[in-house]
């Protein structure tokens, strides 16, 4: 016997052993289970680029505004929201939410609340004091109210304005809105109102309020959960409290919240009906509800296997490894097909064999195929285990498990389970006999077309697969690799969810078009929406402030650089930082006189004085843009706000190129960097990692089939053959993924590998049963047997897992629609080249090839 028949015999003689060793090891693995950490992190994909590094060295050598803080906005939107009305309506919203102690506990100390209308309010209320002074009436309050410093209660500010007629408030408005106001407060008002105002107006369409909320008591990136239920609260109270106009709170609590609760939705959704159309086309394929109870029962296994190896080591839950089931599901499904067909085959083909032979003969036949499909997939994504990021790392290290895990479930529990069961039900009187998929009726006559056109025109078929693989190889040359935050926030649900019962009526989701209006209409200040430029080097020379200004041009030049309402570059650095400590300190203002040679209000001189006299006069201030260590000045920090929309891609170059401008032929190192420009690096070095992972995977494969055909076969060149298609349908995936606009991220990349592992398993299927029926005769007779034998299971399987993650297109969530397509058509296009051009590329090859059949002693029993 060879080792497969001795395997298979091993199996079927000691079936009750095997059940009870292997269900044994499940409760002992599986039992490591409930210590996953089943909070759904982030995937950690730090790089090792020089700019990541000098970001860090920018964190810890700058002190930053909103340190261990998070922002909600408040967005007010209408014809004109700089009214009267308005204002005093934000200003009695802010009141309200700091008086709800649930949400006063969660904010920060200093000025919690920052917004158009407290700006507006403060400027009356020192006008006031102002007059009343003059007037000779002014009290000591007064005169502190007056303090640039000094910032008025929330009940001064409505008092205030409430005392104002319109035309008094439309003329403070028109006062802290001049291009040359002098009491535009710690917020530039321009950056609240969208960028579409006009300059000189009393009118805007929205603007946009900030609550800051203390995160000091953070673990990592998660906010608190009384944060996250303030933020909450905040929203509720903008429903009650904000009526005039139309509104919408953003917070990065609210977006997780909304997150979990369309994925759940969804899901609440989408599971029954793929759980259905799953057991439908499970039903009809096996006709038989014990082996889709058994099947099922062996999925749930594997599963089980796999959280049990993730709990022994220690590996949680991120969002790369949540594609590890589905490919699990997938070669689970498509296993327990396989192996239940072939026994039902072996006991069709010989009636007289009992049910132990019957299922010798049929692992035997199909247990190399499942070996070889577990091996080299398995090998493949292991391949993962050497990449210097741990999120990839861990997919590859739990995928392999996984796929061992499910060769040992269908390949040994699986066959011994039911050999176990059919007998008791034997014993009770009930027939076991059943047909095998795909051998006759409509399934056999289509599965038949693939040898059909094999033997008619096979050199069309492969010419025709090899253009569409051309065409979409050159569309993957232009595929979209940006990565755009808001494709993950929930849409809204379809107008067909509204006739849905109660129960399963999704809610409304509005985050993605909030997110997307905040993009277009505001220029944000959180770290995805800002570049970091560090200056190192000699900062005293005299050219520095200058080279800066220059950049600075260059950036408002650029299409990722934000422009505020008045025209003006959101940036902030040593410039801004000298301006506004000299606006308020006359020894500041006196020393940037003197330095300044020709009147530009940029120093050009003495620089050494100029930091010195900042420092001096306000070292808080002076310590976010300007650093110095041991008494020498080292770098500077100028920040400049971008587009929320903007590619990353597009942010990087250009932002390089303000870098460049700025050093230009100086001694100063500039590196441009910030989040934007550190996640694009490390997206771009993600992707390589995954290519050259899948280039592994494909070597590593062929490799290992072209050894396994050898030592069987005696052929070298039939394991390439047999991954062409492979091949061939990834690259009618990336062509597919370019026409539907669908970007090539390494969201996208792990979703491609469920494809290339499910693929290699169909195509190892076909190959190694092609060679079970061919003997060197007639080979379009041996596709025909193959295609009508294996291929049905691979249509069973193909339809079930393609038809059960299609639905998922249906998710209220982006990444969830995104995961549906891909992963059904990667599994589609994996059973059409299997099953249409695997036969003609076999068919080509029996012509070109002096294979004679397998010596008698590796024959497998068909």
């Amino acid at each position: 016997m060879n080792p497969a028949e001795r395997y298979a015999a091993f199996v079927t003689d000691h079936s009750k052993l095997i059940i009870a060793v292997l269900l044994v090891m499940t409760v002992v693995v599986g039992s490591a289970a409930g210590n996953v950490d089943s909070g759904l992190t982030i995937a950690n994909f730090e790089g090792d680029s020089t700019e990541a590094e000098k970001y860090d060295m920018l964190q810890q050598n700058f002190t930053t505004e909103g340190e261990n803080t998070t922002v909600v906005q408040v967005v007010v939107r209408d014809e004109n929201v700089l009214t009267k009305d308005s204002l005093l309506e934000t200003l009695r919203f802010q009141q309200a939410v700091t008086n709800e102690s649930a949400v006063n506990a969660t904010l920060r100390e200093r000025q919690p609340t920052v917004g158009l209308s407290n700006i507006v309010a403060t400027t009356a209320v020192r006008q006031s004091a102002d007059e009343r002074s003059a007037d000779g009436n002014g009290s000591e309050q007064s005169a502190s109210n007056m303090s640039p410093s000094a910032t008025p209660s929330l009940r001064t500010q409505i008092s205030q304005l409430e005392s104002m007629s319109e035309r008094e408030v439309e003329a403070t408005v028109e006062r802290v809105l001049a291009l040359d106001s002098d009491v535009r407060g710690p917020v530039d008002p321009y950056a609240l109102l969208t960028t579409d105002y006009e300059q000189g107006s009393t009118t805007a369409t929205g603007r946009v309020m900030y609550v800051f909320q203390d995160t000091s008591d953070a673990t990592g990136d998660d906010l608190p959960q009384d944060v996250v239920d303030a933020q909450l609260e905040i929203r509720d109270l903008s429903a009650s409290g904000l009526l005039s106009a139309e509104s919408f709170v953003f917070g990065a609590g609210i977006v997780g919240a909304e997150s979990t609760e369309a994925t759940g939705e969804s899901f609440a959704i989408i599971s029954p009906i793929a759980l259905l159309l799953i057991l439908v086309v499970l039903g009809v394929a096996y006709r038989d509800i014990v082996d889709v109870a058994l099947g099922l029962v062996g999925v749930a296994l594997v599963l089980t296997w796999m959280a049990g190896f993730m709990g022994w080591a220690g590996i949680g839950v991120t969002q790369i490894l949540i594609a590890v089931p589905f490919l699990l599901i997938g070669l689970s499904i498509d296993y327990a097909l396989h192996v239940v067909m072939r026994y039902r085959e072996a006991r069709l083909d010989d009636s007289g064999a009992t049910p132990r032979e019957a299922m010798r003969r049929g692992l035997t036949g199909v247990v190399i195929a499942i070996g070889a499909a577990t091996f080299t997939t398995s090998v493949g994504f292991l391949s993962n285990a050497v990449s210097p990021l741990e999120s990839i790392r861990e997919f590859g290290i739990v995928s392999a498990a996984g796929i061992v895990a499910a060769f040992l479930v269908f390949g040994a529990l699986l066959p011994a389970l039911k050999l176990e069961v059919d007998g008791l039900l034997r014993r009770l009187g009930f027939s076991r006999r059943s047909p095998a998929f795909g051998r006759g009726g409509v399934a056999g006559t289509v599965l038949s077309v693939g040898a059909d056109i094999a033997r008619r025109a096979p050199y069309v078929v492969i010419g025709v697969a090899v253009l569409l693989s051309v065409a979409g190889g050159a569309a993957a040359a232009d595929i979209d690799t940006s990565l755009d935050q808001t494709d993950f926030l929930p849409r809204d649900s379809p107008d067909w969810m509204d006739s849905l019962p109660g129960p399963f009526q999704p809610s409304d989701y509005e985050l993605r078009a909030n997110a997307e209006y905040l993009n277009e209409n505001f220029a944000q200040s959180n770290d995805q929406s800002r570049a970091e430029f560090l200056i190192e080097g000699p900062v005293t020379d005299p050219t520095t402030l200058e080279r800066i200004a220059d950049g600075k041009a260059h950036a408002s030049n650029t299409s990722s650089a934000v422009k505020l309402a008045d025209g003006s570059l959101q940036a902030t650095g040593p410039l801004e930082t000298i301006e506004s400590v000299a606006a308020t300190n006359e020894t500041v203002a006196a020393v940037v006189d003197e330095v300044d040679t020709d009147g530009d209000g940029v120093p050009d001189e003495n620089l050494t004085a100029v930091y010195d006299a900042v420092y001096a006069a306000d070292a808080e201030a002076a310590e976010a843009t300007i650093h110095r260590d041991d008494g020498e000045y080292r770098a500077l920090r100028l920040s400049v706000g971008l587009s929320g929309g903007a590619d990353t891609g597009t942010i990087t170059e250009e932002m390089r190129g303000v870098a460049t401008t700025i050093e230009g032929d100086s001694d100063l190192t500039v590196t441009a960097t910030g989040q934007p420009i550190v996640e694009e690096l490390v997206q771009r070095g993600l992707l390589t990692t995954l290519v050259q992972g899948f280039l592994i995977t494909f070597g590593v494969i062929v490799a290992f089939l072209t050894l396994i055909f050898w030592l069987r076969y005696r052929t070298l060149t039939l394991g390439a053959v047999v991954m062409a298609p492979v091949l061939l349908s990834q690259a009618w995936l990336f062509g597919t993924m370019y026409l539907a606009g669908i970007a090539f991220t390494p969201e996208t990349a792990i979703i491609a590998a469920i494809g290339i592992g499910i693929g290699v398993d169909y195509a190892i299927h076909i190959g190694e049963r092609f060679l079970e029926e061919y003997h060197g005769d007639d080979h379009i007779a041996s596709l025909r047997r193959t295609v009508r034998g294996t291929g049905g299971a691979l249509l069973a399987s193909a339809v079930t897992t393609a038809a059960g993650f299609g639905v998922l297109v249906f998710a209220l969530v982006p990444s969830l629609q995104r995961f549906g397509f891909v992963t059904s058509i990667a599994i589609g296009y994996a059973f059409l080249a299997s099953i249409l051009v695997l036969p003609s590329l076999l068919a080509v090859w029996a012509l070109r090839t002096d294979y004679v059949g397998a010596d008698a002693d590796t024959d497998s029993a068909a």
